[in-house]
């Protein structure tokens, strides 16, 4: 499906005011993405992460400390913008409660892994020792109309 004009138009308009932001979309479903949009908008959720292998070979730019980066909602409209603020390459099962719960998602360490596991099995695979880009981030813009 093609993004329509006005997307296209406002997505243009953010990239005018960040240069050299990246564009990605949170999670694998408009729901988990409409969700974690809401968690980014209520100051809940502060870090991300996503399997290095989706980052390798052509795959998505790792994040980089100090870029601005612009989320998109669903339909590919700009959402939030965001700044990194630190990467860290970690195993899934060296991830501790402090980041877990960074992310906005769950209660718990124990909580985080589960749903991570469902994510990241329907995404490519799971393994416990599969390596994570870990990213703490600030929201600096709400671009939501």
């Amino acid at each position: 499906m093609a993004a329509k004009p006005n997307t296209i138009l406002a997505l243009n308009a953010v990239r005018a005011r960040y240069p050299g932001a990246e564009t990605f979309t949170f999670g694998d479903s408009r729901a988990l993405c409409d969700e974690l949009l809401a968690l980014v908008r209520s100051g809940a959720k502060t870090a991300t992460c996503g399997a290095l292998r989706d980052f390798e070979a052509g795959g998505e730019p790792l994040p980089v400390v100090g870029r601005r980066d612009i989320a998109l909602d669903w339909d590919g409209a700009p959402a939030l913008v965001i700044e990194t603020r630190e990467v860290a390459i970690r195993r899934f099962a060296e991830i501790d409660e402090a980041f877990a719960l960074a992310e906005g998602e769950t209660d718990d360490l124990a909580g985080w892994q589960e749903a991570h596991a469902r994510y990241f099995a329907r995404n490519g695979g799971f393994a416990p020792d599969m390596l994570l880009v870990c990213e703490r981030f600030r929201p600096v813009e709400d671009l939501a109309p």
